[in-house]
C-alpha cells in the first residue's frame, strides 16, 4: 500500500561560494528515475562550461527507497554521497539535487568539497521547502442523475475528491481518492448504482 510522503514543495536553485568557487544547488521533484536523469541532463546542458555538475537523487517511498549518486568527476565520495545525505537527513523521496561547480583556483580537500557540497544541497533543500504527498489514483464514474447526491455522499466514505461532473445524457464524475482507501473504495463500489468505472 503507498503511504503518505515527504518530498519538495517547489523547484529551487541556491549558491554557495566557498574559497572562490561557486557551487549552485537545483532539485525537482521527479515521478520516476528516467525524469530524475532528464533534470540531470538538462543542468548539464545549461551549465555546459561548469568543471563539475554532482548529483543525487531518491524515489519511492516504501522500506528501500532507489537511491543514486554521481560525483562527476569530483573525488570518489566527496560530492555525490553529501547531496544524498542531505536528501536522508530529510527523509526526502521522489527528488533529484544537482549542484553545478564553477572552479574559483582553489583546491577544497577532500574534507573542504564533503562539506561544500552537502552545503549547497541543504541550502537549495532549505528554499525549496518540505510538502507532504498523499499518493492517489484517479476514477471516473458513469450513474443516472438521481444518484448523484447519494453516490458523492458514499464517496466521502473513501475521501474522495471530485474533480468535475459532467451532466448529459448520464452524469460521468472524475475523482481522486487517496490509494490508501483503494480496497475500500473497490468494496464501496459493488454497493453503488454505477453503470461505468473508468480509471
Amino acid at each position: 500500500m503507498e503511504q503518505p510522503y515527504q518530498t519538495i514543495q517547489a523547484p529551487a536553485s541556491a549558491q554557495l561560494v566557498v574559497e572562490r568557487s561557486r557551487f549552485i544547488g537545483h532539485c525537482l521533484e521527479v515521478a520516476d528515475e528516467a525524469a530524475a536523469k532528464d533534470f540531470v541532463l538538462q543542468i548539464r546542458a545549461e551549465h555546459a562550461q561548469a568543471n563539475h555538475n554532482c548529483y543525487a537523487y531518491r524515489i519511492g517511498n516504501g522500506a528501500h527507497p532507489l537511491e543514486y549518486f554521481n560525483d562527476h568527476g569530483e573525488p570518489s565520495g566527496t560530492a555525490g554521497k553529501p547531496i544524498l545525505g542531505a536528501i536522508q537527513r530529510r527523509n526526502l523521496t521522489h527528488v533529484v539535487v544537482v549542484v553545478t561547480r564553477y572552479f574559483g583556483g582553489k583546491k577544497l580537500g577532500v574534507r573542504g568539497l564533503i562539506e561544500a557540497y552537502g552545503q549547497a544541497a541543504t541550502e537549495v533543500l532549505n528554499a525549496a521547502g518540505t510538502v507532504t504527498r498523499i499518493p492517489c489514483f484517479d476514477v471516473c464514474l458513469t450513474y443516472g442523475y438521481a444518484d448523484h447526491s447519494l453516490i458523492l455522499h458514499r464517496l466521502g466514505q473513501v475521501e474522495a475528491q471530485v474533480i468535475e461532473s459532467l451532466f448529459g445524457e448520464w452524469v460521468t464524475t472524475r475523482l481522486r481518492i487517496p490509494a490508501a482507501q483503494r480496497e475500500r473504495f473497490q468494496k464501496l463500489l459493488a454497493e453503488l448504482p454505477v453503470t461505468g468505472v473508468r480509471e
